[in-house]
């Protein structure tokens, strides 16, 4: 099975470097005791694991022919590391297995009182299942959309763009079906029922209804030099307004926008400068509370579709009246989004490795035990995975995105690749990595090399400071997926680099693409 791998946050992408010195990356005898065959690292490899910036870090790789079972490099395969996002495996992989990747949620809307005279005498209740896109990230075609370096991480990393989808989409049809029902009047409440589960990541709420990713994107694009920038916020949904404060230098000056800021009340506050020959930057804002978000969005939508509602449309969202959820799902529906299907879904989150979509399979997967508390489902995975066959003695984890605090071996990592190419829907799995030098995180990365298009992986990173030095530390990078190797064989591989250093930036792109060189080495060496 073959995956594509994707980019990260700047400071992520600083992570991707890979450190080792040159007696780490030999690979030697056996310890004692230990009777798993090794081999030698291409030479190619070596020679980038070699360089000065990963000279006191360490490389652990692994690679098995998948048909064969031969180990062809156990390099500290048994060492655990953190491996970054590359953690989205697991736990996008145990939905994976859960569900199948055909598997689909419907989001529906609840009608609460009767309608006459085409005007219901109560509430409308749009129900949060967890649909990760809901429709606004479906192509013509019927498959996700999503670019190379994608809005979520558009603050830390500069040149993020937008795919051409409106991302109220769903909201949209959903809307056009109320009024398709007989509704042309709402007297009661608008309400989104989030209480499928609750959860959060690194201090963002991970919930079950989801608009745009709940982010808000800002677009910025240069004027005369002297003036305002112009600012686009999408979606526009009221009460939600920039106030910008971001000026036009010349060219070629240097230039830098702050964060947006909410200032409360939907005012959002952003600053900065930035040059008259520069493309068009983007900025995003997490939604705090995603729930009123919609509910906001989805009454200006009902005002599109010809559906007067006659509550608050900005008022907050509020499920203290509804009736427990059993009894909601139980009320006849005005209106249903189907998501799309569990592997279009999946390529999402892991072409551009998305932290909270991979946390809302944790999510589901703790609903599906009966439970609403997302941390339960962590351990619902573990289970999953023992029961296909996995050591899970060789990962400790504790999110399903792979922030700090996550540990796996090289040798488990391949283990779920192995376990995932036995299945009939192997080939669908391998799709949904990113691949070497044509997508996802991995689009630039060896774009040139006879290896581009024959790796597909899944990469981390994790990166941070180095006040000390002045430097950026590169504490971890991680390439695993599956490989077409230039003799024929497919390999399942897992490359870790932890602690590696880089200058500035720069640097950091260069690790990214360094650690790419050793999988694509690895990829031509057998």
């Amino acid at each position: 099975m073959i995956r594509r791998l994707r980019r990260t946050t700047a400071a992520a992408a600083a992570l991707m470097l890979v450190a080792a010195g040159a007696t780490a990356c030999t690979a030697g005898p056996a310890p004692a005791g230990d009777t798993r065959p090794v081999s030698q690292v291409p030479d190619a490899a070596l020679e980038v694991m070699n360089q000065q910036e990963y000279a006191n870090g360490r490389w652990q790789i692994t690679a098995t022919d998948i048909e064969t079972g031969e180990v062809l490099i156990d390099l500290d395969g048994a060492k655990m590391a953190e491996p970054g996002s590359f953690v989205k495996t697991y736990s996008v992989g145990a939905a994976w297995l859960t569900w199948g990747p055909d598997h689909t949620l419907t989001t529906p809307v609840k009608r609460v009182g009767e309608v006459v005279d085409a005007a219901l005498q109560g509430d409308l209740v749009l129900v949060g299942k967890g649909d990760l896109t809901m429709g606004g990230r479906t192509k013509p075609d019927g498959t996700v959309d999503f670019t190379n370096l994608d809005h979520n991480d558009a603050n830390p990393l500069p040149g993020a763009t937008l795919t051409p989808e409106d991302p109220l989409t769903g909201l949209n049809e959903l809307a056009t079906q109320v009024k398709a029902s007989g509704i042309d009047s709402v007297s009661g409440e608008v309400v989104v029922d989030d209480r499928l589960f609750a959860g959060e990541l690194a201090g963002e709420p991970i919930t079950p209804i989801i608009i745009n990713q709940n982010i808000l994107d800002l677009q910025i694009t240069p004027g005369e030099v002297g003036e305002p920038a112009t600012v686009e916020l999408t979606p526009a949904v009221e009460p939600w307004r920039v106030v910008s404060d971001i000026r036009t230098v010349a060219a070629g000056e240097q230039a830098e926008v702050t964060n947006p800021e909410s200032a409360g009340g939907g005012e959002i506050v952003i600053s900065g400068t930035i040059a008259a020959d520069s493309d068009p930057q983007l900025k995003v804002l997490v939604l705090e509370d995603p729930a009123t978000f919609a509910r906001t969005a989805f009454i200006e939508a009902l005002g599109r579709a010809g559906v007067s509602v006659d509550g608050d449309p900005t008022a907050g969202n509020s499920t203290a009246t509804l009736a427990p959820q059993a009894d909601i799902d139980a009320l006849p529906s005005v209106a249903e989004l189907e998501s799309l299907p569990l592997a279009e879904e999946a390529t999402y989150v892991m072409k551009i490795s998305y932290n909270r979509g991979a946390q809302t399979f944790v999510c589901l997967l703790a609903v599906e035990t009966g439970k609403d508390d997302c941390s339960t489902g962590m351990s619902e995975a573990g289970r999953i995975w023992k029961d296909a066959g996995l050591d899970i003695t060789g990962a400790s984890l504790i999110d399903g995105s792979g922030l700090d605090g996550n540990y796996i071996t090289a040798e488990n990592a391949v283990q779920i690749q192995t376990i995932m190419a036995d299945r009939p829907d192997a080939e669908r799995w391998r799709d949904t990595l990113p691949i070497l030098g044509v997508d996802g995180s991995l689009s630039t990365v060896q774009a040139d090399s006879p290896a581009a298009g024959k790796v597909f992986a899944k990469t981390g990173t994790l990166a941070g400071g180095d006040s000390f030095n002045g430097r950026l530390r590169l504490g971890t990078k991680t390439l695993g997926g599956v490989m077409e190797t230039e003799s024929g064989r497919t390999v399942a591989f897992t490359i870790i680099m932890n602690q590696g250093f880089a200058d500035d930036i720069d640097g950091v792109f260069k690790a990214n693409d360094d650690v790419g060189a050793v999988a694509a080495a690895i990829q031509q060496g057998f």
